[in-house]
């Protein structure tokens, strides 16, 4: 089968990397051409210099970019991807975006015949280099059971959660509890450190208990070695961060810990910290 992915990001460049590995023909776009190149080096596979080379013969498009307006534009620009589709074809994003431009664009796309899956994904760097990311898919039933298997290729799970914009608001729960996680464990390791303890040590006992998570088990360690220059970029939790407030004042919930978290993550931002990993919150506590 025929695959477009557009999008050679820190997650899109490992993605795109799995389903070629696995069979498939996968043609890929990024903005930055030498990105796609290396791609096309490392996976031999086949680049495209246009989004609408790119997606031209595909039955099945994958896009990973950076946000509303950037999904906007490589969908619906005058030669972005709705302009290069086939009938039939299935368009799958996992760009995390608010859940209205998902809506947007899937009403684009059934109006030429094609279908729109939101599938943003969880799991960082990591999970897309091995393959082990979590997938919150919305949208129809029967097209997500078309192209499970596909995401599959790059997933340990993956899970459809309703019509189009559910994914995405998985998405959001998914980030404010990320937010909540790191704040206690910011504040748990400062603990720590000012009492002495050694924080790898406290790591490895907490992780067998009820405190273990994903953030415990990956960051304790360099929240210690005060290393923060990798992983997902506190501007991104920023942009994620704001598609939740947007969402839960349309609901009427306060999102107390959230607001916190947010301004700990602008104040930082200020201080030069906005491309280091979510976990440099822990320098915001005092």
């Amino acid at each position: 089968m025929k695959v477009a992915f557009i999008g050679l990001g820190t997650m899109g460049y490992y993605m795109a990397g799995h389903l070629q590995k696995n069979g498939l023909q996968v043609t890929v776009y990024n903005r930055t051409q030498a990105k796609a190149l290396a791609w096309k080096n490392e996976y031999n596979g086949t680049t495209a210099s246009s989004l609408k080379d790119a997606v031209k013969g595909a039955k099945l498009v994958m896009c990973c970019v950076g946000n509303d307006n950037d999904l906007r534009d490589v969908c619906l620009s005058e030669n972005g991807i709705l302009a290069g589709l086939e009938s039939g074809a299935i368009l799958v994003d996992h760009t995390t975006t608010s859940a209205e431009v998902a809506k947007e664009i899937s009403e684009a796309c059934l109006k030429q015949s094609n279908v729109f899956l939101d599938a943003p994904v969880s799991g960082g760097e990591i999970g897309a280099k091995n393959g082990a990311l979590t997938i919150m898919v919305g949208g129809n039933e029967e097209k997500f059971q078309q192209i499970e298997s596909t995401l599959n290729i790059y997933a340990k799970q993956v899970t459809l959660l309703g019509n189009v914009g559910s994914g995405q608001t998985c998405k959001m729960v998914n980030q404010l509890c990320i937010a909540g996680i790191l704040q206690g464990l910011s504040e748990g390791l400062t603990l720590a450190k000012k009492s002495g303890l050694d924080l790898v040590t406290v790591r490895d006992v907490l992780k067998h208990g009820a405190a273990q998570s994903w953030q415990l088990e990956q960051r304790a360690h360099t929240m210690a070695a005060d290393e923060f220059d990798f992983g997902f970029a506190i501007d991104w939790m920023r942009k994620d961060l704001a598609i939740c407030l947007e969402q839960a004042e349309k609901l009427s919930v306060n999102l107390p810990v959230a607001k916190m978290v947010d301004a700990s993550y602008e104040r930082l931002q200020k201080q030069g910290f906005n491309r280091c990993d979510t976990s440099v919150l822990i320098k915001d506590i005092s």
